[in-house]
């Protein structure tokens, strides 16, 4: 469990869980002696109302990442889930476990290879960035640092001599970190090729108002409570998860190993992005096997957030805001010359404001169609909160072409989902449908929405709840506060945060981009096809089983009988009637 999360933490709870699968029960650790043969044909029927002695030794019940998932249970925002894995002290874990594997490369036929395979336990590491975490640190470092400057500081930590490796058993350090906005960008022009009927889009086509699908904590909520809107959900994978499987499945081919060699490290502004590296849909089952969900290699190995990159320093004896913010060291070449153009292109790429912080998804396709539609015009018509806004793109003529919105935190979206709750036919001859929600007369529906972007963390991913926060200590500290900040210091906060995130560097940036086709927001459609095509036709895979992914409904067991054997049903009706064999 990650040991920054508290309690405290939970200020956007749902709903308590009324069970979880999970057995809290402890299992008798000692064998049956193999000399004692009748003991394997005894069973033990306890009566109704007698409970078993309790043992004062019995070790704590663990509830792993994968039974959260299995589990019907929970629903809570970002900062809900408890977990048992993926923290800073595995990644410590990880890099001391073995000496790393070598990048050596290339040669006189541009052919890289790896060293030090013979250990089993040797790992290639390679770190994914996102843009949200990186605005949180640079607003914690202050003095105006931007969200440049604190990647630096991050490859400092991850890439350098002098960061992880110097304090480590085996001196091991990643041998590359990348920015998921270019993952961000993919899943951009997937999306909307996704809703507007684009050149690449997945062949189960979600239905329409297509659903924002990069939120884990949404989507939990969704799988596990209102599966009714599952069809709706966007089947574009999130940025972690395209990021990660660009990852394994390119470095795996090239360098002819095993995916489970490579080990990622996702750092993320969300604690649910733990509990998305954790999705069977999201292993090497998918992509590797059948095409189906299964316990395979996942595409992310381990998840940290914002909050736990000061902690990973810590731990190694470092303090994170000491590091350089220079220029971060040489790292190899990808052994790709397209895909490594595509991650490592030079500048840094300022987010746009209209996009918001939450990766821009809408308004990315709301700019794509009115691209293609000259003379159209946005308008933004503003909801019942900060929260909730509604986008219209009309035509040169008046006549409104499309309509999206953007619903952030829980509240709203429930109000999201009650809207497209399916009406009950009535029983009643004659009767109208019932059970969706009540609009008044004239109302439109939200079902006339194309689009709808939906993030668990009200204020989007830079409020997310793996952030650093203004009443952190370390903030606190920094800031030299004497009183403990409240609600307005903490909105203040958010504010520097922002503005960290949508600081940038825009030289050098969009020259390769303008000179295409079309370009949209500084993002050429055509580009980005370009490369996931490559990235398909190198790695053999199919496009569908890359970039897609699909989602399940969570059913509870909660108030059901379970099926019982012949043998449990004897045993348990000879114990209600004080009987036996």
């Amino acid at each position: 469990m990650s040991a920054i999360l508290s309690v405290d933490d939970l200020n956007d709870f749902i709903s308590p869980g009324v069970a979880c699968i999970k057995p809290i029960e402890t299992l008798p650790t000692a064998a049956p002696s193999a000399g004692d043969v009748n003991s394997s044909l005894e069973v033990e029927v306890i009566l109704d109302g007698q409970q078993p002695e309790a043992k004062s030794n019995a070790p704590p019940a663990e509830i792993l990442l994968t039974d959260c998932l299995a589990c019907s249970g929970c629903v809570t925002s970002a900062e809900a889930v408890l977990v048992s894995l993926q923290s800073h002290n595995e990644v410590l874990n990880m890099l001391d476990s073995a000496p790393a594997l070598k990048l050596v490369g290339p040669d006189a036929n541009g052919k890289y290879s790896v060293e030090g395979l013979e250990n089993s336990d040797a790992k290639l590491y390679v770190a994914s960035v996102s843009p949200q975490s990186r605005a949180s640190l640079a607003a914690a470092c202050g003095n105006g640092v931007t969200e440049q400057q604190a990647d630096r500081m991050i490859e400092q930590l991850f890439l350098g001599e002098q960061g992880l490796a110097r304090g480590g058993k085996w001196g091991n350090k990643f041998t590359w970190v990348v920015d998921t906005n270019t993952a961000r960008e993919a899943t951009l022009v997937l999306g909307s090729d996704e809703v507007l009927g684009g050149l690449i889009a997945p062949s189960d086509k979600a239905a329409t108002p297509v659903l924002t699908a990069s939120c884990p904590g949404w989507v939990c909520y969704a799988e596990k409570t209102h599966p009714y809107v599952l069809p709706h959900l966007s089947r574009v994978k999130s940025p972690q998860a395209l990021m990660g499987t660009l990852l394994k499945t390119s470095l795996s081919r090239i360098l002819d190993i095993a995916p489970e060699r490579i080990w990622h490290l996702a750092v993320m502004p969300c604690f649910d992005k733990k509990l998305e590296a954790s999705r069977e849909e999201l292993t090497d089952a998918v992509w590797a096997g059948d095409g189906k969900p299964g316990r395979g290699v996942r595409d992310v190995d381990c998840v940290i957030t914002s909050k736990e990159v000061l902690m990973l320093a810590a731990s190694r004896g470092y303090d994170f805001f000491s590091l350089s913010a220079s220029m971060p060291p040489q790292t190899p070449r990808f052994p790709d010359q397209l895909i490594h153009d595509f991650l490592f292109r030079p500048g840094h790429r300022q987010q746009s404001r209209e996009a918001g912080t939450s990766g821009g998804n809408m308004h990315f396709i709301l700019r794509h169609l009115q691209a293609k539609n000259p003379g159209s015009q946005i308008q933004t018509v503003p909801g019942r909160n900060a929260d909730v806004v509604e986008y219209k793109l009309t035509a040169e003529a008046g006549e409104v072409m499309f309509k999206a919105a953007r619903y952030y935190g829980f509240r709203n979206i429930q109000n999201l989902v009650r809207k497209l709750k399916p009406a009950k036919a009535s029983r009643m001859p004659g009767g109208k449908p019932f059970g969706s929600a009540k609009r008044p007369a004239g109302k439109a529906s939200g079902l006339d929405y194309g689009y709808v972007e939906v993030m668990a963390c009200p204020g989007g991913c830079t409020n997310g709840g793996g952030q650093i926060k203004v009443d952190d200590q370390v903030v606190v500290d920094r800031k030299g506060l004497a009183v403990k900040p409240g609600p307005q210091e903490q909105k203040e906060w958010q504010k520097e945060v922002d503005e960290a995130y949508f600081s940038g560097d825009e030289s050098g940036s969009r020259a390769q981009d303008e000179s295409l086709d079309l370009v949209v927001d500084g993002i050429s459609p055509s580009h980005i096809r370009n490369v996931l095509t490559h990235w398909s036709t190198l790695t053999g895979i199919q496009l569908e089983r890359l970039a897609y992914t699909s989602y399940r409904e969570v059913v509870s067991d909660v108030g059901k009988e379970k099926k019982m054997t012949d043998t449990e049903r004897v045993v348990q009706l000879a114990g209600k009637i004080g009987g036996g064999w």
